[in-house]
């Protein structure tokens, strides 16, 4: 769905207390949920206002999105063990 808000407290809600606890107790999950919600934040923004970009571009995007979100989730899957 376009415009859709991807924020980990959606993503993953069984996991908002690890959530809050790894973003000020882990600097590289705090440093990789940072650039998560930045590349979220440009996705959505690319979808809503219908700014031309390339495909590739956009995909890009998405992609990294993408194994952000999966490296976050291995961390906190580890933290809530």
């Amino acid at each position: 769905m376009l415009g859709e808000n991807h924020a980990l407290v959606y993503e993953f809600p069984d996991f908002v207390d690890q959530i809050k606890h790894l973003k000020v107790n882990n600097s590289a999950f705090a440093t990789m949920a940072s650039r998560y919600h930045e590349l979220d934040n440009k996705i959505r923004a690319l979808e809503l206002t219908k700014v031309p970009t390339a495909d590739e571009h956009f995909l890009a995007l998405k992609l990294e999105r993408l194994n952000l979100k999966d490296k976050l989730y291995q961390y906190l899957v580890h933290d809530a063990i």
